[in-house]
């Protein structure tokens, strides 16, 4: 099997959580690389997947996580500690711990949201399976209640949520369409992901390269359950799933 970069299927389809791939590399430290995967590598705040590979005899190898390596287009698959060694050319069925990885698109998909309702530059961002948080550039106090209550507007009014592309150029040519005043679009891939929210992307659009639901009400209750001052002009915002009284 020729070894090259790994096609993330991922990209196009955040829905696939089940695909066959080949081993192409076997690393030291145990880590597995394939000739595709729907496996998300951990970038931009978003955890990487875990799940597991089932072999041809029906044995399956756990993976922990899912992590980049020297570059964007190397993604490496992480065994459980003690797992049994593959074999270079070894044909697999990948499964993705769906559960989790739908946890996760939920909230990835949230703070997208959270973006709209509090428009600042972030400054910071880590999604997860029960909570998550995004850091804004901002002074100003701001009620709870009612970004919560924006925020689940947003969600009750379905908007469709979808990618579109835009090249490495055009990026460079329009800095502005970033949000994040600290973490900048991965470029060398030749394309960037924009995720859009709402018709004709008129509730929100920008660069990320996670993976989100394709309805917004597919994020279901949310609420914002602290807004902590991480400094004079620094807000940090914790999302959770369920209602307000859930705290």
């Amino acid at each position: 099997m020729t070894k090259g970069p790994t096609a993330a299927l991922f990209r196009d389809d955040f829905y696939l959580s089940t695909a066959e791939a080949g081993v192409t590399a076997l690393h030291d430290d145990g880590t597995i690389e394939l000739d595709q995967t729907c496996f998300y590598a951990t970038s931009g705040g978003q955890p990487g997947d875990s799940g597991f590979f089932e072999r041809a005899d029906g044995s399956r190898i756990a993976i922990a996580t899912t992590r980049h390596g020297d570059s964007k287009d190397v993604i490496l698959h992480v065994p459980e500690p003690g797992a049994p060694p593959l074999l270079l050319g070894e044909r697999l069925v990948i499964h993705v711990d769906w559960p989790r990885r739908y946890r996760l698109m939920r909230m990835h998909t949230a703070c997208h949201l959270l973006s709209v309702v509090c428009p600042y530059p972030i400054t910071g961002a880590a999604v997860g399976e029960e909570e998550s948080r995004v850091d804004f550039d901002m002074g100003e106090t701001i009620d709870r209640q009612a970004v919560t209550a924006a925020l689940m507007e947003l969600v009750h009014a379905n908007h469709p949520v979808f990618l579109t592309w835009i090249s490495d150029a055009d990026l460079v040519a329009h800095p502005d369409i970033v949000k994040s005043k600290n973490v900048r679009p991965p470029l060398g891939l030749g394309r960037v992901s924009l995720v859009c929210i709402g018709e004709n992307s008129a509730i929100d659009s920008q660069p990320c390269g996670g993976t989100h639901v394709s309805e917004t009400q597919e994020v279901g209750a949310i609420h914002i359950a602290k807004i902590e001052k991480k400094g004079k002009e620094n807000r940090r915002f914790r999302i959770r799933f369920g209602a307000p009284d859930g705290d």
